[in-house]
């Protein structure tokens, strides 16, 4: 399904022109317009998902089987030294367009590209805590 009020759903649809770098039935992959990198490219599925806990299992293999693609491609062309994929979710993760969809980043030696964090420490009582909370058993 598409929300017509979405700008991804219509960029992906080919309703807003974009620089579009891969299409097929599901997906569309374009350069980002604000791009951190050479050849930053965002991954929009068709169909409207709001983030990673509403898209179907199907679409989000394909999205990752794209992903893979676009990366070698990506590799092969670019010469970059490395890459990040990366996916947002709500406000507080740094997602601002509601609509799923997946960034690839290439990096290069010296880019001004900053995507760090400083590191916490998992302490024991935390991890057994998380381990009991987060855990299931395989049925994915």
């Amino acid at each position: 399904m598409k929300d017509n009020n979405c700008i991804f759903c219509k960029i992906a649809n080919g309703e807003i022109p974009s620089a579009t770098l891969y299409d097929d039935e599901k997906v569309r992959v374009i350069l980002d317009i604000s791009p951190a990198s050479k050849g930053h490219a965002l991954i929009l599925p068709k169909e409207h998902y709001a983030n990673l806990y509403e898209i179907s299992d199907e679409m989000a293999m394909h999205v990752i089987k794209t992903a893979k693609k676009m990366a070698i491609k990506m590799k092969d062309e670019l010469g970059l030294e490395g890459l990040n994929v990366l996916q947002n979710n709500g406000e507080a993760a740094g997602q601002t367009v509601f609509h799923y969809h997946m960034h690839l980043v290439p990096r290069y030696k010296e880019d001004k590209v900053n995507m760090k964090w400083e590191n916490g420490e998992l302490g024991e009582e935390l991890k057994e805590e998380l381990v009991r909370n987060l855990s299931f058993e395989s049925g994915i």
